[in-house]
């Protein structure tokens, strides 16, 4: 029986739309959550688990393959979580989904992806060091480092080792970078928050901060209260002021000049003149952030101005976007990339 042309046609057509789903099937990705214990972490005053969850993306080969893959570890923003990034719960992005996408699509290498849960009592670490919330830059640095190094077929080398994060974790990325340039050897800052230290607080938010006064009001307070508080536990923690264990930047309409001077310590764009010599041994550094990013746009131009004025080797791009509507497109097509060249491949 002779089929027509059309018949012919459909029939190639399907053919070829089952070969792409396939492809697309079989590069697929591993995901698993895992717990890690942070011996960094433990004893924080803030009672927050020292066991914490991460999430981890394995490439398409990693499962039926023997070979070695470089690291990229993915620092999340405040108030988000591991789960919400890794597609576990509806969120506005889906990461393993973008890198199984970046594979295929050719525009990546296969690695794996590290993102750890770094949601508190705060709802964010900062990914900085107190005994309020723990030693968070240890915690990276080191526990999950070798935790993941010991566990996975992993290149373990710095020149294998890369890191990124979006807002708070891309705070958390330049910070870290800045201090341990033996751990991580390039890193990629989306959407960078606490560029620079803006303590001036409204009325109101002084108010509001005022007024919580139990662990059992923080998971319910608005952006800006929490947020207050968080950088309160991370930036100016004091031991003996429970049950928060913290030193507020303000007392009801007048501010406290030190506790002020530590926020400013802390904003990436102080601290920056101080690790010039460990940014130079970063093999790259790449950040960008939407033009409609209000603050934020403006804090990273002047990382990019800072980073230029010393001569240090960067990428800096500020694209059509806001704090979040452009993340994933950039992850797809411009982190994983960068991520592809620079790090070290077996």
């Amino acid at each position: 029986m002779k089929l027509s042309t059309d018949m012919q046609n459909n029939r190639l057509f399907y053919c070829l739309l089952l070969m792409i789903v396939t492809t697309i099937t079989a590069a697929q990705g591993t995901i698993e959550r895992i717990k890690v214990f942070g011996k960094s972490l433990e004893g924080n005053l803030s009672g927050d688990s020292a066991t914490r969850d991460v999430s981890v993306y394995l490439p398409p080969s990693y499962v039926e393959g023997s070979q070695n893959y470089p690291v990229v570890y993915m620092l999340h923003g405040f108030t988000d979580n591991d789960s919400k990034w890794f597609g576990h719960e509806e969120h506005w992005i889906d990461l393993p989904h973008l890198v199984d996408k970046a594979i295929v699509e050719g525009q990546s290498k296969e690695l794996i992806v590290v993102m750890p849960n770094a949601y508190n009592r705060f709802k964010g670490s900062m990914y900085s060091s107190s005994i309020t919330i723990g030693d968070w830059e240890s915690f990276i640095s080191e526990d999950l480092v070798h935790h993941i190094d010991q566990r996975y077929r992993t290149i373990p080398e710095l020149g294998s080792r890369g890191l990124a994060g979006h807002s708070m974790g891309g705070y958390g990325a330049i910070r870290l970078g800045m201090k341990r340039p033996d751990v991580f050897s390039s890193i990629y800052l989306l959407s960078p928050c606490c560029m620079d230290s803006n303590v001036n607080p409204n009325p109101g938010l002084r108010r509001n901060v005022a007024a919580v006064q139990v662990v059992d009001q923080l998971e319910e307070q608005p952006f800006f209260v929490i947020a207050t508080l968080a950088a309160s536990a991370a930036w100016a923690p004091n031991p003996t002021k429970p049950p928060f264990y913290l030193d507020l930047p303000f007392d009801g309409e007048e501010d406290q000049p030190a506790v002020v001077a530590k926020f400013h310590a802390n904003a990436t764009l102080s601290m920056l003149d101080q690790y010039i010599p460990n940014l130079r041994r970063l093999r790259a550094i790449r950040f960008d952030v939407g033009n409609q990013d209000w603050g934020i746009n403006g804090a990273t131009k002047r990382l990019h101005d800072a980073l230029s004025k010393y001569g240090i080797e960067h990428n800096y791009e500020s694209y059509d976007g806001d704090h979040i509507n452009g993340v994933g497109k950039r992850i797809s097509t411009k982190l994983l990339p960068f991520f592809s060249k620079h790090l070290d491949f077996q």
